[in-house]
């Protein structure tokens, strides 16, 4: 018989002696691979939420345009890049004529269009009624006829309210599929004509925004909102240099789309351009506004996912450690039960190597089953997440593994130190323990 084939015998000699000994104490086996399923849990019912989260998010962000261009007050990537609240604060208000000046000046630029109400610091929220219906609150921003074709969205029903509509501050609205839902679908009632109040002014529903993809089904607040005349906005809400809040100005945003033919960078040089000459920005100063594209937005949300996930590990991982020393002082009292069964072992010829493996697979043994049980139980709370809310899950194969590998290496880290004690004992000593 070749030493390969006598290694192989004896280490399944061997995983059946510990299995043996795991099935014959299966309360205090159960009790001590607790802490290390909770852990294991963690890690792949966070993980399958987060990753979940993460493609939807970023089929939402996709969903922007890869050349749109939004320039904003300030927002997630000025946050990201370090600068103080008190900077951002003070910086100036965008306004409708911001807009205009960058359709008028920029010639790489093909649709500008400005939204009062919409991005930080302080976007308008408000209910929308219809008879006894309400929704919750939602985005009321104020645009001009250009809204649908620069969000490259799709009219489910109706039209976009007329340049004429814009110019004479007419009482119109665009709903998007969200309230359409709450307060017309739902009842089979055609949205379109009908008086709606947002706040409390009323407005005539003349379209209805086609719902807007998302993964997994799980809806952002992407189409929950409704779009007005920036007049109109202006005579229900004022004007967007009118100081609101703590923050002063109200919330803009004005989208940007280049030419077919036009790069991406040479808008955004452009539009940077026009909008320091506007603020009177010298070379020496930054910018006070944010120029924002769906790759700085997917860089920022990069940063955002990594660091809970890092957070996610360091947590589990001390639920881990607690089942770990569990491991470690349920193997050292079950190494002192077996000191007899050790000596006899020994003194028919058994070799410390064998011995240490044998107490080492009972351990690996331990928490991997500990760690198969995580791993369900974390598939199982997110499935059932998902079931219950629409929130996206994925349950990538890694998680599974990183859960496994670490319940394994909680095994091998913990479940040393009994072993070695276990193959290191006199046989002699062994026998006369009582």
């Amino acid at each position: 018989m070749s030493t390969l084939t006598r290694q192989i015998d004896l280490f399944r000699e061997t995983a059946r002696m510990a299995f043996e000994t795991l099935r014959t104490n299966k309360m205090r086996s159960a009790l001590t691979v607790l802490g290390v399923v909770i852990g294991v849990t963690s890690i792949v019912g966070m993980t399958s939420l987060i990753r979940g989260f993460d493609t939807s998010l970023r089929d939402s962000i996709a969903a922007l345009g890869p050349k749109t261009i939004y320039v904003q007050r300030f927002g997630a990537v000025s946050a990201s890049s370090g600068a103080s609240f008190l900077e951002l604060i003070r910086r100036p208000a965008l306004t409708v004529e911001d807009g205009d000046a960058i359709e008028r000046l920029a010639p790489s630029v093909a649709v500008v269009d400005t939204w009062l109400g919409a991005g930080p610091p302080q976007p308008t929220m408000e209910r929308m009624f219809y008879r006894g219906e309400r929704t919750r609150p939602a985005a009321v921003m104020g645009t001009s006829e250009q809204f649908v074709d620069v969000n490259f969205a799709t009219m489910l029903a109706g039209r976009v309210f007329t340049e004429q509509e814009v110019a004479r501050r007419r009482q119109v609205a665009v709903i998007g599929y969200g309230p359409y839902q709450a307060l017309f679908a739902a009842r089979g009632i055609d949205a379109i004509g009908k008086q709606i109040r947002i706040g409390a002014i009323e407005y005539t529903v003349v379209g209805v925004v086609d719902k807007r993809p998302a993964a997994g089904g799980f809806s952002l607040g992407q189409d929950d909102f409704a779009i007005i005349p920036f007049t109109a906005f202006r005579k229900q809400f004022g004007n967007e240099r009118i100081r609101r809040g703590p923050f002063g100005g109200g919330a803009v945003m004005i989208a940007v789309v280049p030419h077919e033919n036009a790069s991406r960078d040479d808008a955004m040089r452009e539009v940077e351009a026009i909008m320091r000459i506007r603020h009177g920005l010298t070379l020496d100063k930054p910018n006070d506004f944010d120029l924002v594209t769906q790759d700085a937005v997917l860089k920022v949300w990069d940063q955002i996912s990594q660091a809970v996930l890092l957070a996610l590990v360091v947590i589990s991982s001390i639920a881990l450690m607690v089942g770990g020393i569990g491991v470690m002082a349920i193997m050292t009292i079950s190494v002192t039960e077996r000191t007899r069964e050790i000596g006899v072992r020994k003194a028919i010829g058994a070799r410390r190597t064998e011995i240490l493996s044998q107490f080492l697979i009972e351990a690996v043994v331990l928490t991997s089953i500990g760690g198969i049980l995580g791993i369900l139980s974390g598939s199982a709370i997110g499935l059932l997440v998902n079931l219950a809310s629409g929130f996206p899950v994925s349950l990538p194969w890694w998680s599974f593994a990183l859960g496994l590998g670490f319940s394994a290496s909680i095994g091998v880290f913990f479940g040393m130190l009994p072993a070695w004690r276990a193959s290191r004992m006199d046989p002699i000593e062994a026998l006369r323990y009582e």
